[in-house]
């Protein structure tokens, strides 16, 4: 059995964030991008690179299920964060300052990715980061209520979020352009996003960080690490068949843009069992071989996030003056430079993240 004490680092999550930043940062390299170039339509690794794109609207892809995995990530930590804040003596009117802090920070780093990705100063809703705000604060109130309280409350804004846009467009409650989503988008920043994401994903999402601190709760107890692993594991499931079969059976579609309730079962049953599974590897079985290069992404999981969507094409770009200067008396067609040059960025950015690692360097939000 694994006893883990509240206040140390549970390696498996530390392996989960770093996988999916990793692959995050992959995206900034422009490695998927490269790749879909490279190997286009009619090759059959085509099909296989598109799961590392969003599905344009009713369907999942893996791509769509890493946002759902960083949310849900959090919200596993959380428990783990809070008892190590209180354990040094931090009394709990400090530790809410510093998280109502933190939302705040992230806020204003979300809101100022879309002015850099824009170009000048606009007031835009969709950013991860945004998002997490509001789910961080949500949980973050719930932390000291049972499970059954917290659960309660995801279904909640599950059913709150189902509600209103049936209420809204009663005929066809989930198309982009006529949605709740795209209504309250026009109030709050009087525009609608083209790829049909809406600013009030944050309210169901919060149930992925709520279950990931029940998660987080369930670690933490004098469980037995096969109950841990079971209990996790069914629940992930039950989500996968609740989430699949209300889009199967025509009730409610699966539409990551606008977070419908069946995407967040689907993709937070996946998020449930990648956690099971990696405790199970990781904690429990105690494989470490050639989890490194992820652990110390996810040491620096937002600056490293930060950095890539801001500097990562320029990178890229900058990168390319060589990768194509070196390389292109061989003849290499002008693709596969290009993806040269993505795993060329991404290993740049990697480094980045070692070094700050072997400086003892993590910065923290």
């Amino acid at each position: 059995m694994t006893t883990i004490n509240p206040t140390q680092r549970l390696v498996s999550l530390d392996v989960y964030r770093g996988i999916t930043m990793f692959l995050l940062v992959a995206e900034a390299s422009l490695v998927y991008d490269s790749l879909l170039e490279l190997f286009n339509e009619g090759n059959p690794l085509h099909t296989f690179f598109v799961q590392f794109t969003h599905h344009p609207w009713n369907g999942l892809r893996f791509w769509d299920l890493i946002q759902p995995f960083f949310m849900f990530i959090v919200g596993v930590a959380m428990p783990f964060s809070l008892n190590k804040r209180l354990a040094l003596a931090e009394n709990r009117g400090k530790v809410t300052a510093h998280i109502l802090k933190r939302c705040l920070i992230l806020f204003l780093f979300g809101t100022g990715l879309h002015c850099i990705y824009s170009g000048k100063l606009v007031f835009e809703l969709w950013n991860v980061l945004t998002q997490l705000s509001f789910t961080i604060l949500v949980t973050y109130f719930l932390l000291n209520k049972g499970w059954k309280v917290q659960l309660s409350v995801s279904l909640g804004l599950l059913a709150l979020t189902e509600i209103m846009y049936r209420l809204y467009n009663p005929e066809i409650p989930f198309e982009h352009g006529t949605n709740f989503g795209n209504y309250t988008d026009m109030i709050l920043m009087g525009k609608i996003n083209n790829g049909g994401w809406v600013a009030i994903n944050c309210i169901p999402t919060a149930a992925h960080t709520i279950w990931g601190a029940i998660c987080g709760n369930i670690l933490l107890s004098k469980k037995a690490d096969s109950d841990k692993i079971k209990t996790i594991a069914l629940a992930g499931i039950v989500a996968l068949i609740i989430g699949f079969g209300l889009d199967l059976a025509g009730i409610t579609p699966i539409i990551k843009r606008i977070s419908t309730t069946a995407f967040v079962f689907a993709s937070g049953g996946w998020a449930l069992l990648v956690l099971a599974f990696s405790f199970y590897w990781v904690d429990v079985k105690n494989h470490r071989k050639g989890i490194f290069p992820f652990l110390i992404v996810g040491m620096n999981s937002i600056f490293i996030y930060l950095f890539a969507e801001i500097l990562g094409r320029w990178l890229n770009r900058t990168v390319g003056i060589f990768t194509t200067g070196f390389l292109s008396w061989t003849g290499m067609n002008e693709h596969l430079l290009a993806v040269i040059t993505a795993f060329a960025t991404l290993g740049a950015l990697w480094g980045l993240c070692y070094f700050l690692y072997r400086k003892g360097i993590f910065f923290r939000v």
